[in-house]
């Protein structure tokens, strides 16, 4: 008995850890836990970072992590922010979803008191058995179709973030070259040349 509540409070408290997490996808691959923290962290305090790990698709493709904040009120302002916002993290082109995290989604969940599961071979001759083998083959066509689709998501963000390294560093270049003339006191030059104030001068 004293195992059955124990399991018990062990199963609640999960519940509640469940209540205070979000689920976070669509996250650049270069998103870190320091990244993901610092960016969650104007929201409230957060508790905890797990990433999940995809073995089916490549190293370059989306990210997804559960993140456990201190309290449930800060689990619900972060996934109502980036609902109604655009949130990017590192700078990709491609913003955050977030939602409310499930029970399923942790693999390391205890057993749920009272529940048994039970698992067998499906026998050939099973009327099932063939529905089984339709369902596998649909699987393995929607898994062919996300990856490609995937492939194509991963190559037009890969433009897309080159293109905006691009313009950071010709609009840094323009700052660059802003800043020096400013030292070096030739704006000032050229504005009594022409007659010309320059603010703070």
């Amino acid at each position: 008995m004293e195992s059955q509540s124990t399991a018990e409070a062990e199963y609640a408290a999960f519940l509640k850890k469940v209540e205070r997490s979000v689920y976070v996808d669509n996250l650049s691959p270069h998103v870190t836990e320091a990244v993901l923290r610092s960016a969650l962290n104007q929201f409230g305090t957060v508790k905890s970072i797990r990433f999940i790990i995809n073995y089916l698709e490549p190293e370059n493709s989306a990210r997804s992590a559960l993140v456990e904040m201190q309290e449930v009120n800060k689990a619900v302002a972060v996934i109502s922010a980036i609902s109604e916002i655009p949130f990017m993290v590192c700078g990709m082109p491609r913003p955050v979803r977030a939602r409310a995290a499930t029970v399923e989604m942790f693999d390391d969940r205890p057993v749920k008191p009272g529940r048994k599961i039970q698992c067998y071979w499906l026998d050939p001759n099973d009327p099932n058995f063939e529905v089984a083998k339709k369902m596998k083959r649909l699987t393995e066509k929607h898994a062919a179709e996300a990856a490609f689709l995937l492939k194509k998501q991963v190559e037009r963000e890969a433009e897309l973030h080159k293109l905006q390294l691009e313009n950071l560093k010709a609009t840094q270049k323009k700052y660059d070259m802003l800043d020096s003339i400013l030292s070096d006191r030739s704006a000032q030059k050229l504005a009594r040349g022409y007659n010309m104030r320059i603010g703070g001068d």
